[in-house]
């Protein structure tokens, strides 16, 4: 394992033939989006998640999930693509042949990433359990941020439920299924801004490693596998993957 060497990383990338990135909250948090699980900021420093965030809240009380829902919302809504994100866009579908993400804010499409496989699920948009009705979450959104009007839908007048995945969900399958295989035809993966605790999702690149798969790590703090990548970056990602684009140049 070696450290902090945007050109060693540059090297790598060039060389590979099936790149992939791998992202989590990290990527986000410099566009001012809060993680999950970072002590003292954490939103689940705050919130018990299988109070506020599992599909039996939102179905007993969606009320309750939706205010907890609405500051992370807020944030969402302000929020920019950063350094990072636009260093990834920049290598999208010659460098790179996808982005798997854990993130829920729609951050890589607004950077131009093309092939982006959301394993959780984004705000982007809206169904009725109901009726089954999806919707763009655009017509919805600000008179929900605004003044806490719950999305309710046109067709039946049911709550309607962002495409976020919940705690008692299971992943959505095309996301996964498309995840899954660019992980196993991948001969690098830059993994960003993940603790790599959370699965299924983890569960990819610890396989990926597993079959010989490269990794470059970019995080703020150790992961389990930190041992077995060939670079780590440590501190912002938006720093350090602008500093691996500027090494490609």
């Amino acid at each position: 394992m070696s450290e902090t060497d945007p050109q060693q990383a540059a090297r790598l990338l060039r060389s590979s033939t099936h790149a992939v990135a791998f992202t989590g909250a990290g990527i986000s948090t410099p566009s001012g989006i809060p993680d999950f699980r970072s002590a003292g900021s954490g939103l689940w420093e705050r919130d018990d998640p299988m109070e506020t965030a599992s599909l039996l809240t939102f179905k007993r009380d969606p009320q309750r999930f939706y205010r907890w829902l609405q500051p992370l919302a807020e944030k969402i809504r302000a929020a920019q693509p950063n350094p990072a994100h636009l260093a990834l866009a920049a290598m999208d579908g010659s460098l790179l042949k996808g982005v798997i993400t854990q993130n829920i804010d729609g951050l890589h499409q607004r950077a131009g990433s093309n092939n982006v496989m959301e394993l959780h699920g984004s705000v982007g948009s809206l169904t009725c359990l109901n009726c089954k009705n999806g919707y763009s979450a655009s017509a919805f959104m600000d008179s929900f941020i605004d003044n806490f009007e719950i999305p309710l839908c046109p067709a039946c007048s049911s709550v309607l439920k962002p495409d976020i995945i919940l705690f008692g969900e299971l992943l959505p399958e095309l996301a996964w299924t498309d995840a899954d295989e660019h992980a196993r035809r991948a001969d690098l993966m830059l993994v960003i801004g993940s603790s790599l605790n959370v699965f299924p999702a983890a569960d990819l690149p610890a396989s990926a490693v597993r079959r010989g798969t490269k990794l470059i790590i970019f995080n703020q703090t150790p992961t389990p596998l930190d041992r077995q990548a060939a670079l780590v970056f440590r501190g912002d990602a938006a720093v350090s993957l602008e500093a691996v684009r500027s090494a490609l140049n």
